[in-house]
């Protein structure tokens, strides 16, 4: 009968039941499945590790952690156990830790590529791009036919920025798994940092589609978080460039034409960036805006009335010479990069990992200020013990000595 079968299932069938669970896109029951054996053999470090690669598909990072720190205690020796770990810290955003715990699973299983994949991602993590490169290298030597192996290298050449490698690398992954969904999306980013707007769009809805209970809405809306970004670069500059020429005709009237054509001739290369990588894009990056994060759609949607608020002043000011026009633009300068970082922070709160790292950081501030407020009073206290022991109080007049 079905309520009597767990009570039959080995320790092996539930690993084997579990893993392909989870490799069909269930990760809520292989979770079940393992907790169930668990409850029989709770120090299982193949059931434990597991468990944390399901907790990981899920986004609950510090619950993969703790299992695979429980696996790790179960047996040491477990490579896979060290690995796992290390993805989790991965997504915490511990990346020295990461980084240490990848390299204690090589040292384990120096002939199992996958831990040098994890190595390389923990060490990508930490900017170490070269290191990164060597391990991704070694793990897919170890299996050339890899596409796992192919895409994190992939991963660390676009994180160098090394974009033409990066792009090589997907392609070669997909070659070999054709509808692998990771590398769809990647080689679509890839296209996006080049303004392959359509081609870009088209691979990411294709993925969406296929992935209907996560869809990726944030990646789907890089075209016009991509303007934004490309603006804070130069179109601050060139604000500043305007205003310096318009403060400077005071003193020197020829800087004032000179000034109103740069304006005009900015303006309309903002235009012109925006219709090359809107118009494209069509309506998909807006509708995926509605349903992103509130921060994120809020600090995006006000960062493209303050750039269309600053092309309209400098417009205004080539077109009349009105001073004050630029300077109101130079203005919002400030006001465009402080969305710029709302926007970023909105980004990133959707990342459990970032949110939990952040909760820590946090924590260890509060805690920091504690010791300080503690430190400072201890340190008022022997000061005012030591200014009393080198300055006593003169006895009173009247009062005996």
């Amino acid at each position: 009968m079905p309520d009597e079968a767990p009570a039959a299932v080995t320790g092996d069938d539930a690993y084997r039941s579990a893993g392909h669970l989870a490799e069909i896109g269930r990760p809520a029951e292989a979770e079940a499945r393992l907790r169930s054996a668990l409850a029989a053999a709770p120090d299982d470090a193949d059931l434990l590790t597991l468990l944390g690669f399901v907790l990981r598909q899920q986004r609950d990072y510090p619950a993969a952690l703790a299992a695979c720190e429980a696996a790790r205690a179960a047996d040491p020796s477990l490579a896979d156990a060290h690995a796992e770990r290390a993805e989790s810290l991965i997504a915490l955003i511990r990346a020295a830790e990461a980084v240490a715990a990848a390299g204690e699973a090589v040292r384990l299983a120096p002939q199992r590529p996958g831990g040098h994949l994890v190595l390389a991602r923990a060490l990508t993590t930490g900017r170490r791009f070269a290191e990164a490169r060597a391990a991704a290298r070694h793990g897919l030597a170890l299996d050339p036919h890899s596409a796992e192996g192919l895409l994190t290298l992939a991963e660390v050449e676009r994180a160098a920025g090394d974009r033409e490698a990066a792009e090589q690398a997907a392609r070669a992954a997909l070659a070999l798994e054709p509808g692998n969904a990771y590398g769809r999306w990647l080689l679509a980013m890839l296209d996006a940092e080049r303004l392959r707007v359509g081609r870009s769009l088209r691979a990411l809805r294709d993925v969406a589609r296929e992935n209907p209970a996560r869809p990726d809405v944030i990646s789907l809306t890089w075209p016009i978080r991509s303007l934004l970004s490309a603006l804070r670069r130069w179109f601050a500059a060139a604000i500043v460039l305007v205003a310096a020429g318009t403060l400077a005709a005071v003193w020197w009237p020829p800087a004032g034409p000179v000034s109103r054509i740069l304006a005009g001739l900015f303006a309309a290369v903002v235009a012109g960036f925006a219709a090359r990588v809107l118009i494209p894009a069509g309506r998909l990056p807006w509708r995926c805006l509605r349903l992103a994060p509130a921060l994120l759609r809020r600090a995006t949607r006000a960062g493209m009335v303050t750039v269309a608020g600053q092309v309209a002043l400098l417009i205004g000011y080539a077109v009349t010479g009105r001073w004050w026009l630029p300077v109101l633009a130079l203005a919002a300068v400030p006001v465009l990069y402080g969305l710029g970082l709302a926007e970023l922070l909105g980004d990133r709160l959707d990342d459990p990992g970032f949110r939990h790292a952040l909760r820590a950081s946090a924590r260890e501030f509060r805690d920091w200020g504690g010791e300080l407020g503690r430190w400072w009073q201890e340190t008022r206290r022997e000061l005012r013990e030591t200014w009393n022991d080198d300055n006593p109080v003169p006895p009173r007049p009247g009062r005996p000595r």
